[in-house]
């Protein structure tokens, strides 16, 4: 795809021992059609050689290396930092555990040149091991009421038709694996926040966009996700994650609940309570006092 305005783009891939998949993206973006981007691999602590096996790879990629793991907002606003430092237009936050189309950045970039007001925009995801199976278009929306969230087209055959702009007008918040977050949207609006270490980093950013910004979708930017890959979250297969992904699900479920809406926080109690006798369901034993100390101590 020509575009004829070329932003400067910084790409932003946070790795933490996961160097496989990360070489994997890094060859999918070497693809990439669009001429005016860079690459920041930010490693978030690793401990199995991760840095020096993706910089012998690729070692043109501008490598930041923290010495402890700062969860998925600290690891991605380490790159931000020097995106920003850079003279960047736009950072492309992108999971490690993906591959792109090489046309999936010039999509992205043509939506949100199209409409400024976009400040974060989201790509269609398909599962990396089930090719014709959506995880998301582009994002999802926010129940208040249950606490919960709701991700576009989740399941979904990739043949299904579906419209843009609906999807565009309903968004809460822009899935976390593929975002394009503006240079003003950054400056305005602030950085990711780091309250939460893993998940609803995305909802609070889409929350504190509204009303100077308008979340955004391109539908033909294609990102495949193999999804969980750091964590063990599967969302395909809920009852199979992780119990460090089940633990940050639900402790930052209550964290943003208390944080944005704090009269819904019974409902917000309520659902992890459901969530405890769906475990009990499951004879998932040893997440029950998990689950139980989290309700007590989410916002420590």
């Amino acid at each position: 795809m020509n575009i004829s305005l070329t932003p400067r783009i910084f790409i932003i891939l946070v790795n933490w021992n996961g160097w496989q998949d990360t070489i994997e993206c890094l060859h999918s973006l070497d693809n990439l059609d669009y001429p005016n981007y860079s690459v920041i691999v930010v490693d978030n602590g690793s401990t199995d050689g991760s840095p020096e096996k993706i910089s012998r790879a690729f070692p043109q990629v501008h490598l930041i290396e923290s010495d402890q793991n700062l969860g998925f907002a600290g690891g991605n606003n380490l790159g931000i930092e020097q995106a920003l430092n850079e003279g960047t237009d736009y950072v492309w936050l992108l999971n490690n555990d993906t591959v792109v189309d090489p046309d999936a950045l010039s999509h992205l970039v043509q939506r949100m040149e199209k409409d400024t007001n976009i400040g974060i925009c989201g790509s269609k995801l398909i599962y990396y091991h089930q090719r014709d199976t959506i995880q998301v278009l582009g994002g999802g929306s926010h129940n208040k009421w249950l606490a919960t969230t709701n991700n576009f087209g989740q399941h979904q055959s990739v043949e299904t038709s579906f419209n843009p702009q609906q999807i565009e007008e309903n968004l809460d918040f822009v899935i976390g694996a593929s975002m394009l977050v503006s240079r003003r949207f950054l400056n305005e609006v602030g950085w990711l926040s780091e309250d939460y270490f893993l998940y609803y980093e995305e909802l609070d950013w889409g929350i504190r966009a509204k009303p100077q910004f308008s979340l955004g979708f391109a539908p033909e930017s294609v990102v495949y996700h193999k999804e969980g890959a750091s964590t063990g979250g599967n969302q395909l297969q809920r009852a199979n994650r992780s119990e460090k992904s089940d633990y940050y699900q639900l402790k930052n479920r209550l964290k943003f609940t208390y944080k944005f809406f704090p009269l819904y926080l019974p409902c917000a109690y309520l659902s992890i309570f459901y969530a405890l006798i769906n475990r009990v369901r499951r004879g998932q034993w040893k997440r029950i006092p998990m689950i139980i100390k989290l309700m007590f101590t989410f916002n420590k």
